[in-house]
């Protein structure tokens, strides 16, 4: 895995970036651990942004219970780490080191973890193995586990149930995942379904986006909004004819389109698309706004509070590798519209059930379902009720979660008054 990573690299800023920043890793991190001073750590990995998030209600009740803790955030990848280093209830953000025998000792060494929690999917086994040894419990948190996965194949099997036999606990999304790890007849770890804890952050999210105004006044009024969010060029491939149709039918409606990457060279070729067929504003200038039917964003971190204007959302990635946060939609009351490619989320499929999610498999269902939702005020209100109730029925998790692990976060003893842990060979 190292030798591929340093050949991907060659070919990937974003690796490179990764491989670059872990450089210094231990001398930054022995300064940033120095001045951690008394009490208990916890040691809490993701993956990358989208993984962190569903950590952040963790962390966030974790300080508010418990807060003389020292919380200490590692990240795989670039992403998380930029986007995560000055955040404010962490004592200590840093990369996870490369997973080596020798890296994962320093790493433990350094940072002296009373506690582990590994966010989703994200583990590695040297780590893993040098945390049993030195007795630090850890769980596996908003676990999920999918029916047809290479991780039940021969040979991979046995390796991930040796990885999982390291868990004290592992606590999934839901009873179909708690189910699907039981498959692998564990004999160490407790399996349980609690919840997911994005359904919790959101919704602390969706309070704090609702302060936020990025659209001047008078913009929105009179209008019927579709927020497109995370869009690839596979969404836009269908969703730019289907409203510039439904602008035509339906004059007040305004489309926020949020590209997923909204780079310079993106954003230049969609306002290349674009030019001839319809008006655009980009949000930067949108001081100069003057009735323009889309307004694209053009930078990161705006789409939640634009899901709050919402009348329907429409969620990218969807025909294309897969989809994204149907939550972030849902919490507002909007009912929530995406393509046929949103089986790597559960999400999506209980929204569906709920009647607040919608299913659009080509250009033709797009536009009658999108249509119909805006001019049927009724169904609309409904189906937007619908979405909210799921995401407010789902919510309460990070209690479930903090009663499994409030025995391990107890001040009864300190990190400096216990005996050093035997580590065994």
């Amino acid at each position: 895995m190292w030798v591929t990573f340093q050949l991907a690299g060659l070919i990937n800023e974003k690796v490179r970036r990764g491989i670059r920043a872990r450089a210094n890793l231990f001398e930054e991190l022995e300064t940033k651990v120095r001045s951690l001073g008394a009490g208990k750590r916890v040691w809490v990995h993701s993956a990358s942004m989208g993984e962190f998030e569903q950590g952040k209600a963790i962390i966030a009740s974790i300080r508010e219970q418990f807060p003389d803790l020292k919380v200490i955030v590692s990240f795989f990848s670039p992403s998380g780490y930029e986007n995560s280093r000055n955040y404010p209830l962490a004592d200590v953000v840093t990369y996870l080191p490369f997973d080596s025998q020798a890296d994962a000792i320093r790493f433990l060494e350094t940072i002296k973890p009373d506690l582990a929690l590994f966010i989703r999917y994200d583990i590695w086994p040297n780590h893993l193995w040098e945390l049993r040894k030195r007795q630090i419990p850890v769980f596996l948190v908003n676990a999920t586990m999918k029916r047809m996965t290479v991780r039940r194949t021969p040979i991979v099997r046995d390796f991930h149930r040796s990885i999982y036999e390291c868990l004290q606990e592992i606590l999934t999304v839901s009873e179909h995942d708690a189910e699907m790890f039981k498959l692998f007849s564990l004999t160490q770890p407790r399996i349980m379904a609690v919840g997911d804890t994005r359904f919790d952050q959101v919704t602390v999210r969706s309070i704090d986006a609702k302060r936020k105004s990025l659209l001047p006044n008078g913009i929105l009024e009179g209008r019927k909004v579709l927020v497109a969010g995370s869009c690839w060029d596979e969404d836009d491939h269908l969703l730019l004819p289907v409203f510039q149709r439904l602008s035509e039918r339906i004059p007040e409606t305004l489309l926020i389109h949020v590209p997923h990457e909204p780079t310079e060279s993106h954003i230049a070729g969609l306002t290349d698309r674009l030019k001839g067929r319809t008006t655009w504003c980009l949000l930067s200038d949108i001081n100069r706004y003057a009735g323009e039917q889309i307004i694209i964003v053009d930078s990161i971190g705006k789409l939640l509070p634009l899901y709050a204007s919402a009348h329907v959302a429409y969620i990218g990635g969807s025909f294309g590798e897969g989809i994204h946060n149907v939550l972030e939609a849902a919490v507002f009351g909007v009912p929530v519209v995406f393509g046929p490619r949103h089986y790597n989320s559960q999400e999506p499929l209980h929204l569906i059930d709920y009647g607040g999610g919608f299913v659009v498999d080509d250009e033709e269902s797009m536009e009658r379902t999108i249509r119909n939702l805006i001019e049927d005020d009724s169904s609309r209100t409904a189906a937007g009720e619908r979405a909210a109730a799921f995401v407010r029925n789902h919510t309460g998790t990070t209690d479930r979660l903090l009663s499994r692990l409030r025995p391990f976060l107890s001040p009864l003893s300190t990190h400096e008054q216990r005996e050093p842990r035997k580590v065994s060979s």
